[in-house]
């Protein structure tokens, strides 16, 4: 199957660029997955689509604020993007050891000396690694993640270019552990009243944790998708949520994931008997056109970049006819796409 499979020309003013004020009045395009059958809600109408017994799984990583300008020892500004921590080499007390992106990359060489706010936080380039990324290491009093709450940024993706306000808007309102370089973004439509309402009509409500990685940007370059190497990411998955999801199978429910990254999760740990056990470690699963589910009945998310994994993955889900259809629909409607976007609803 070939990267072109899954391209769609989009008109560039549908790139949403900032959220809406109110998160559950998205738009929710609603595609029976087996018919492809379309039908157009707003996501406050979500409970009504759904049914007792049913449960939806989120994702509750927190994004870092993991974008930070500095200005180098010799001069000149810098940006770093934070990557992942290298726990084994962060022993000093005020001190941790960053795997970065750094831009321009020809001015941090090994040895460089940064510094970002007035001196709140230091950064020393360590090592090069053979991917070019740098490993930081960084000096700071207190605690790390307080400071980057004060001084970072969130690394928003490529193609946003209006200045967030916000950061809690590109956070969801059930985040709690810190670990991502992106938003699980289809679940940035949640209130924590659309949450309840949702609980109250019976429908189970479970948290998985994917730490997302900026690899879920990073384009497939192979022509046949097949040869994608597909980025890993941490993720966890509780004893307790398992046993929930699959009391929700065994009953009768529907298991909706929200989000590639909660689907990624699910896949990633369900047994061929369609069995969930509790798992921590990393998953590289790639999911395209031809990949049986072995747990979802659902998913939500929202729309994504032509020839993105993420657009071979829901057209997987509910076929790739389908979905370039309902894309069609959506940009004649003139729906908002991409991570500040109106939704799906795959069912």
């Amino acid at each position: 199957m070939l990267k072109s499979d899954f391209s769609f020309e989009l008109p560039p003013e549908l790139i949403a660029q900032t959220p809406l004020e109110n998160r559950e009045q998205s738009r929710l395009l609603h595609i029976d997955r087996k018919t492809g059958e379309i039908a157009h809600n707003h996501f406050y109408e979500l409970p009504n689509i759904l049914r007792e017994g049913d449960c939806i799984v989120l994702n509750d990583s927190r994004v870092l604020p993991a974008r930070l300008f500095g200005k180098l020892e010799t001069g000149g500004m810098v940006e770093v993007v934070l990557l992942h921590e290298k726990k084994a080499q962060a022993e000093k007390v005020g001190s941790q050891v960053w795997e970065c992106l750094t831009k321009p990359g020809k001015k941090t060489k090994e040895g460089a000396k940064l510094t970002f706010g007035d001196g709140e936080l230091t950064a020393t380039v360590i090592e090069v690694t053979e991917t070019g990324n740098r490993l930081l290491e960084f000096h700071f009093e207190g605690i790390f993640l307080e400071v980057l709450e004060r001084l970072g940024q969130m690394p928003l993706p490529p193609y946003i270019h209006e200045e967030l306000k916000d950061n809690e808007r590109y956070q969801t309102v059930y985040s709690k552990d810190v670990g991502s370089a992106a938003a699980p973004t289809a679940g940035l439509h949640f209130t924590l009243e659309l949450l309840d309402e949702i609980k109250a009509k019976g429908i189970g409500i479970h948290y998985v944790t994917l730490h997302v990685g900026l690899g879920t940007f990073r384009p497939v370059k192979t022509d046949n998708i097949e040869d994608h190497e597909m980025h890993a990411e941490y993720f966890i998955i509780a004893e307790e949520t398992a046993e929930a999801i699959n009391r929700t199978k065994q009953n009768g429910g529907r298991v909706v994931a929200v989000g590639t990254t909660s689907c990624r999760v699910l896949e990633s740990i369900t047994g061929e008997d369609g069995v969930v056990s509790p798992f921590a470690g990393f998953t590289d699963i790639f999911i395209y056109p031809g990949y049986k589910f072995k747990c979802l009945d659902g998913l939500i998310t929202n729309f994504h970049l032509p020839e993105s994994t993420l657009i071979m993955l829901v057209s997987a889900f509910a076929g790739r006819e389908h979905i370039l259809n309902a894309y069609e629909e959506a940009i004649r409607e003139r729906y908002r796409f991409f991570s500040f976007g109106d939704s799906m609803l795959l069912l």
